[in-house]
């Protein structure tokens, strides 16, 4: 699928969540997270040890999102996004958007071996939803 599409298609449904979220508002998952926020767009965090960043609950795991997250924005190292394409085809997420240095190549391969529509190696989410300081 064309790229476009793909985000046309991401950006479609809510809610989405962050993986990787920080509290560290000069790190990109903080800026991810205040993006969909911006927007007033409905997001969840996931933060193995953070209760809540930017007024938002995080939770432990993928495994632990509600039903029903759209995508999940993904601002992890390339081991750790690997995991989270595991974790994400389990709970039944679809679309992944993995922020530009997340992805590898073997985190595409197995997203691509479990259904899953992957937005990578493009466009940062940043500057499609016009994110400001």
């Amino acid at each position: 699928m064309d790229t476009k599409l793909l985000i046309d298609d991401f950006l479609a449904g809510a809610p989405h969540a962050v993986v990787g979220a920080s509290t560290d508002r000069s790190k990109y998952g903080n800026k991810v997270l205040r993006s969909y926020l911006q927007r007033g767009r409905p997001v969840h965090c996931v933060h193995p040890r953070e209760k809540a960043i930017e007024g938002v609950a995080c939770v432990p795991r993928v495994a632990d999102l509600p039903k029903g997250v759209h995508g999940v924005s993904v601002i992890t190292p390339p081991p750790v996004t690997e995991q989270v394409v595991r974790d994400a085809a389990a709970a039944g997420i679809r679309r992944l958007w993995m922020q530009p240095g997340a992805e590898s190549a073997k985190a595409l391969e197995l997203a691509r071996e479990l259904g899953l529509e992957v937005i990578a190696g493009g466009p940062c989410l940043l500057v499609v939803l016009g994110y400001r300081e």
